[in-house]
Order: structure tokens, then sequence, then C-alpha cells
């Protein structure tokens, strides 16, 4: 990496352990992805304002050649993320799934050059988790996270029956959906590629 990771905490005293556990991530990485050239993380635990515990924010900001990656850029409601290291968990894992898509971006290989986009509705939402699934017309479901939706904000007013448009794309465990975005009233979206 060309420029040292930078880990900060806001709203709560620094914890070696919690440093370590992000700095561990930091370097699966730039295993994962030798040509990161920066990784900034910020640990958050917001005030306490009459909610049962406190619900950690990661953000990371990654830099590759070419492109920034920014996790955590909303603010989520996940009670999981009470637990700090579940939280940087979740986050890792998010950037991972990104710079994946960089990676294959960049070598060329599984990146159709325009990938068509596909309409569908929600078929189920788990807004605790994060997650839901798409049904097409035609029969087939598509997996899709919180951090799939093409724009911040999105998630929040998702529900079940409304149509989107998305990009599909084949993972381990079967088809998934990014850059998930609603349809407008009259089924035609704003296209974002």
């Amino acid at each position: 990496m060309e420029i040292p990771p930078q880990v900060s905490f806001r709203g709560m005293d620094p914890s070696p352990a919690v440093e370590a556990a992000v700095r561990e991530r930091i370097d699966q990485l730039a295993r994962f992805h030798e040509r990161l050239t920066s990784c900034n993380v910020v640990v958050e635990a917001p005030h306490r304002h009459g909610h049962k515990g406190k619900i950690y924010h990661i953000r990371i900001d990654i830099t590759v050649p070419g492109r920034q990656i920014v996790v955590g850029r909303e603010r989520e409601a996940n009670h999981a993320h009470e637990d700090v290291y579940v939280a940087i968990r979740d986050s890792f894992n998010a950037a991972q799934r990104q710079l994946e898509d960089v990676a294959r971006e960049m070598s060329g290989h599984g990146v159709k050059p325009h990938p068509e986009k596909l309409q569908g509705q929600v078929a189920r939402l788990v807004p605790e988790e994060g997650f839901g699934f798409i049904a097409t017309d035609d029969g087939r479901e598509f997996f899709f996270r919180r951090e799939s939706m093409a724009s911040d904000g999105q998630w929040e007013s998702l529900e079940v029956g409304a149509r989107v448009h998305f990009t599909e794309h084949d993972g381990e465990k079967g088809p998934y959906a990014s850059a998930v975005a609603r349809l407008s009233r009259g089924g035609e979206g704003n296209f974002r590629q």
C-alpha cells in the first residue's frame, strides 16, 4: 500500500483490540487486491439517545488506481452492529465484494462490457439483516444486499412488491443483483451505470 492505512475512532476511546481487528481485515484486503493505494477506516460509536444499545458504524474508504470504494456512507439500524466486531466483519465483507467487482473489471474477466439491466419485483425483504430477493417475470430470483442499492437512501423506502431494475451477477451461492434501483411509477427508471 502506497499510503499507510489509517484507523480512527469517533464517539469512543481508541481500542487496541478493535484497531488490531481492523488492521487484520485491512491486511486481508491488501493481500486480496495488490493494487490498494490507501485505506482509511473510521470506527464510530454514536451517542446513546434513548436507544437500547450503541450501534457501531464503520466507514471504509479504499483507493485503487482509477477508483475509490466507499463502504458505510449511510447509517444503518442493524442491531447486530451493537457488537463492534460484527460491524467490522460486515463492513469489510461489503468492501471485499466491491473490490472483487473492481478486480474483475480491471482484469477483464467475468464482466460484461455493458451489463444488461433486468427488471423485477422485490419478492422478500429481511430489513433487520439487510438483504432481500428480487423475482423476475421469467421466474428467476436474485439475492441482493442493502449495499447493492444504486444510491443512498433507497433501502429505507423499499418494500415488497416494488418494481426495480438491476444488474445480474453469478455468485458462488447463486445469482445476485447489484446496482438495484427502484423504477419510477411509469415503469422506466433512471438507468445508472
